[in-house]
């Protein structure tokens, strides 16, 4: 039996006379930093949430923690992500990555799509950074950020990961990779950035999830999913170039002084994954490439899910219904969870053997009863188990504990196969309304939003003892 305790999570709130209802959320598990997603396409930033302290004893109730500082980013909103910026050189002194929190908009009645950049700051506030850009489609405004001078249309999709992230325009068909990196302090405290359009990718199929994760970028499209690799992404193609030099200077140090040698040399366009840019190089200038969805030259691979059939309700013909790719989540750094539209879940391991080599992808189904709406993932590398939340949108919330395989291609041996899908559902939470989004926190800990707009935080320590946050309403846990 699980003992539960309540108590009320508290969140300062908008200066407003009524505050917004949330709408969506999103967490970021390094900073331990949350985004709610307002219905006025406003969101509020807190950083280092810390919604309680263990208790001294498992009878008293958890002490409140120091109430986190509100950074309010203004309407409009239509898609947000967080990064994190890893300093590429070692010599400067930064070790431990920034977070990011990129907000896309659209600018001139969608005309443009605007993006505003808040830093985390050490003094645990997020404020807007300075950024620097000098691609002709690209232009900085002190007072509203990065413009971007591309048609906003319907709606765009962020999604980031270290120093890079990717916009998915519906209107475009088109698919935008991004590269941040610090440049520099402003002055203040605060943290000059470096923009750089690195790749543009022509879609020829819809796409309805996106994901970038370590060095892969993952599309979602209908009966499967397609990876890339980012390096040839971010990178940009390498090209040799003809150079005149009366000197070469050869990487292991031997000097051959001669005059009028013509040296072939590797040049990329665009710097490395980390954001750099060789001070040596060839030619400095930034040049965005362009790739075809369905293009095999960034070493890309489609891999589809299993076909099913579905019976219509006016025929007896059984047709192939398209099954979307809505979710998609990493659970380790070259394996990932896909929740597919028709409440499926998928495991995708992927395997490269040196970047830019081709990819092998395998695709398992886990084996379940329960048709899914609501996926999310924990991964937690100090141990060997990953928790997967998983919810069928109305009232419960199942948390499952996946040991750590092998989820390589190549991997053709029946009993490794079996491990792949085999999972054990350790807890089963129930709540007095119907869910809308869920996020976790921690192996013990999970954010629920409500449809009625009600935000719960849930935790249960080692299966003792479960602490709940609320705002208000009811809910009740037990073990499977």
């Amino acid at each position: 039996m699980v003992e539960v305790q309540a108590c009320k999570l508290s969140l300062p709130r908008p200066s407003l006379s009524s505050s917004p209802p949330i709408t969506s959320l999103l967490f970021e598990p390094r900073s331990t930093s949350l985004a709610l997603m307002h219905s006025d396409s406003s969101v509020s930033l807190y950083p280092s949430l810390s919604p309680f302290s263990p208790a001294s004893s498992q009878s008293q109730a958890p002490t409140p923690t120091p109430t986190p500082t509100l950074t309010l980013v203004p309407p409009p909103s239509s898609s947000a992500s967080f990064l994190l910026l890893q300093n590429p050189r070692p010599s400067s002194g930064c070790h431990n990555p920034r977070v990011l929190f990129i907000v896309a908009a659209p600018h001139r009645a969608g005309a443009a799509v605007l993006f505003r950049f808040y830093v985390l700051q050490k003094s645990q506030l997020f404020t807007k950074a300075e950024v620097l850009c000098s691609q002709r489609d690209l232009e900085y405004d002190r007072k509203l950020g990065v413009l971007f001078n591309v048609n906003h249309g319907i709606s765009v999709k962020l999604a980031g990961s270290i120093n890079v992230f990717a916009m998915y325009s519906v209107s475009n068909s088109k698919i935008w990779v991004f590269a941040v990196k610090m440049a520099g302090d402003d002055g203040d405290g605060g943290v000059v950035l470096k923009l750089m359009k690195c790749a543009v990718i022509d879609c020829c199929v819809p796409v309805f999830s996106i994901s970038v994760s370590g060095e892969l970028l993952i599309l979602g499209e209908e009966n499967g999913v397609r990876v890339f690799q980012l390096r040839p992404l971010v990178k940009g193609r390498i090209r040799k170039e003809q150079r005149e030099s009366k000197s070469l200077n050869f990487p292991n140090g031997y000097d051959r002084k001669t005059a009028g040698v013509e040296a072939s040399m590797e040049v990329a366009c665009n710097g490395d994954l980390e954001g750099r840019i060789d001070l040596n190089c060839v030619s400095l200038k930034q040049r965005s490439v362009r790739f075809r969805q369905d293009s095999s030259e960034c070493s890309a691979c489609y891999v589809a899910f299993k076909g099913k059939k579905v019976e219509h309700l006016k025929s007896m013909m059984p047709s192939f219904i398209p099954i979307k790719a809505v979710s998609i989540q990493a659970f380790a750094a070259k394996t990932f969870l896909i929740l597919d539209s028709d409440g499926e879940v998928h495991l995708l391991g992927i395997s490269i053997h040196h970047p830019g080599s081709e990819i092998t992808c395998h695709m398992k189904l886990f084996a379940n009863t329960l048709k899914v709406q609501k996926l999310a993932v924990l991964r937690d590398t100090s141990t060997r188990g990953r928790t997967i939340w998983i919810s069928d949108g109305f009232y419960s919330v199942h948390m499952m504990t996946v040991s750590e395989t092998d989820a390589s291609a190549n991997d053709d041996d029946n009993d490794s196969e079996e491990k792949l899908t085999q999972i054990s559902v350790t807890q089963a939470i129930f709540t007095s309304e119907m869910i809308q989004d869920i996020i976790p926190l921690a192996a013990n800990a999970i954010l629920i939003l409500g449809q009625v707009l009600k935000l719960i935080c849930i935790c249960n320590f080692l299966k003792l003892v479960a602490w709940l946050f609320l705002f208000s309403g009811h809910l009740c846990s037990r073990p499977d």
